[in-house]
């Protein structure tokens, strides 16, 4: 199937590309639904769940390169189902769409992959480790511990070696993540502890890169509450060896519903409830013909924590099917480090 029939049938196949970001909707639809208290089950979880309506396995990594500046990646592959039972070959219901972005001070490149599931273009297998579209792949002997990871666009590509040896970190009720106060939520994990090295192809030639690098999983069927228009999200890695991950849900009537982890330098989880939370925004820019606000400050005062978050590159605007703002960021004030913040809904 071409892309262009591929986009047809994804607008034209159901309400799960149709009802907000990346086929996250507000209603299950015969799909499953999280419930909380059941444990994570590794390394399946690191698989598919295709009773589920929607499920990413997504990678961001803070690089310098050998010539001492920032360099931001991400890796992103999303499936979205039609229909909530499995069949074979081109009848399956499985969508897959693959984002990779490379971000530099001045320039920030994007590709997006399409494909139907069943046919073998694009898939996950949980042990050993292999998540693919195309020819991009994240794979290893164990997601949570060791994957390389490469993607490749029109004028980059990238291949890094990614190693870990923290735990997973389960967010929310040890992995239930609830998304707004009518009780929508998701499974949600990450391992927020890699270790980074590998090379980036730009069109001025390869760069050897360090970093580190941040995963995301989450899966769910109705993530989003009808008054919810997209969320601004953030991994902070603190100069201590602690890890933050923070997010707000925009709301219509100007409120937000807020969740975070603050996760200690060995991996140890304190969930923050709604509320815990403050997001300010600080500067706005053009960023394709919208005014996205770019930088930040957040606060966690039960923490002692408030930074303010500068981005690398303001332009950082993944103009995909379903257009957002990703990428990397420092910050600074009570502590320093450096993060990634991804903002959807900025239409």
């Amino acid at each position: 199937m071409n892309v262009k029939a591929l986009i047809i049938c994804l607008f034209l196949a159901g309400p799960a590309w149709a009802q907000g970001f990346a086929g996250l909707g507000t209603e299950a639809d015969g799909f499953a639904v999280p419930a909380r208290g059941l444990a994570f089950d590794f390394p399946a979880d690191h698989g598919p769940h295709p009773t589920y309506r929607i499920e990413w396995w997504y990678l961001t990594a803070t690089l310098t390169g050998a010539d001492g500046r920032d360099y931001g990646v991400q890796w992103t592959l999303f499936r979205s189902a039609l229909a909530p039972e499995e069949r074979a070959g081109w009848s399956s219901p499985q969508i897959w769409l693959g984002h990779a972005g490379l971000t530099t001070p001045e320039q920030h490149f994007v590709a997006e992959r399409l494909a139907r599931g069943g046919v073998g273009q694009a898939g996950v297998t949980a042990s050993p480790f292999h998540a693919w579209i195309d020819d991009w792949a994240m794979q290893g002997p164990d997601l949570a511990r060791r994957v390389q990871v490469s993607a490749t666009g029109a004028d980059f590509a990238y291949d890094l070696s990614l190693t870990a040896d923290h735990p997973i970190v389960p967010h929310g009720d040890e992995g239930y993540s609830v998304k707004s106060a009518a009780g929508q939520a998701s499974y949600y994990y990450s391992q927020p502890f890699y270790e980074v090295t590998g090379t980036l192809s730009l069109p001025d030639g390869p760069m050897v890169v360090t970093g580190q690098a941040w995963l995301d999983r989450e899966w769910s069927s109705q993530p989003l509450a009808d008054d919810q228009l997209g969320w601004d999200w953030f991994s902070l890695s603190l100069e201590d060896g602690s890890r933050v991950m923070a997010f707000q849900l925009r709301q219509t009537d100007g409120r937000s519903y807020t969740s975070g982890t603050w996760i200690t330098e060995d991996g140890s989880p304190t969930p923050l409830p709604d509320g815990a939370i403050a997001f300010t925004p600080l500067a706005l820019s053009d960023v394709a013909g919208r005014e996205i606000p770019t930088a930040w400050r957040v606060s966690i005062p039960s923490k002692g924590l408030e930074v303010d978050t500068t981005p690398l590159n303001t332009q950082s605007w993944m103009d995909t099917l379903f257009p957002y703002w990703e990428g990397p960021i420092r910050f600074s004030g009570t502590h320093q480090g450096r993060g990634y913040l991804e903002m959807t809904g900025y239409e």
